[in-house]
């Protein structure tokens, strides 16, 4: 893929970020020489979940891009606020924000328990809210500031009500409130969009939770997420706002159809598994 020059010199504040693709999102980044500041709960290593804050700052720092990683949890506004301050401290400023921490649990009304849902609700919703609020007075000052949020396309086919109402919602919100960001900040330039992946991606959220060990053989990379995020943050196009995105469809709008190369091992591409949310 060829360099995403819009992207040099830009500063990015990502939550999560310690794996998957929030981690392949700040790689890739980092690559076109953008500034990555993260905030991310693993301090130290988790026994079923890969890489810490510190591995991700060094796999960040390694691609070429200015790192700073910082541990916190979104949930807490004090987290929030500083971890944002810390960013405007060591880089200057902030020019996009990608909501990439969420929390998933797939079960349905009456058999999903109300601890897990009130942290998808506090992570996926408030969340989002916490990080769009804290950023936003440093966004306005950027010369071409954007808000990209890992956030499904608004799917109204009743089966994701019918069978996880609950994680539906939670995501929904997070699609609703960067729209609601591109609408409201329209006028002062604000870009914000959504990101979903087309087919299940090979992380450990997918593993754990949604297809187990023989979905993986129907998932792609997290690369292809990280691309198709490229993409959309290295353009200067300010009308690409308010949109909800699949991934290959970036890619295609790109005139890059050939996706082969982004198979999990094991995967063919007659046999990928779409992602949640995705008909």
């Amino acid at each position: 893929m060829t360099t995403s020059s819009g992207l040099a010199g830009r500063t990015i504040l990502m939550s999560g970020g310690s794996r998957g693709i929030g981690l392949a999102i700040a790689v890739r980044a980092a690559h076109e020489g953008a500034n990555i500041a993260f905030i991310a709960k693993t301090d130290q290593p988790h026994p079923k979940l890969p890489g810490t804050v510190h591995t991700a700052a060094a796999a960040i720092e390694e691609a070429g891009g200015a790192v700073l990683p910082i541990i916190g949890d979104i949930r807490d506004d004090d987290s929030v606020r500083s971890a944002v301050a810390a960013t405007v401290d060591r880089f200057g400023g902030i020019d996009i924000l990608v909501n990439n921490a969420s929390a998933i649990s797939l079960e349905g009304l009456g058999q999903l328990p109300l601890k897990r849902f009130d942290l998808m609700a506090d992570i996926n919703v408030r969340g989002t809210v916490s990080m769009i609020s804290a950023s936003l007075p440093h966004l306005l000052e950027s010369t071409r500031p954007q808000v990209l949020s890992l956030a499904p396309p608004l799917n109204l086919d009743r089966r994701w009500l019918r069978e996880y109402a609950p994680y539906t919602v939670s995501k929904y919100s997070m699609t609703m409130l960067t729209l609601g960001v591109a609408e409201q900040y329209r006028e002062q330039g604000v870009a914000a969009n959504c990101l979903w992946p087309a087919t299940l991606i090979a992380t450990a959220a997918v593993r754990n939770v949604v297809a187990g060990d023989e979905g993986m053989a129907g998932a792609r990379r997290p690369e292809i997420m990280a691309d198709a995020a490229a993409i959309i943050l290295g353009d200067n196009d300010r009308t690409r706002t308010g949109e909800t995105y699949l991934d290959q469809d970036v890619l295609a709008e790109a005139g890059i159809d050939d996706l082969t190369g982004y198979l999990n091992e094991g995967s063919i591409e007659e046999d990928l598994e779409p992602d949640l949310f995705v008909s």
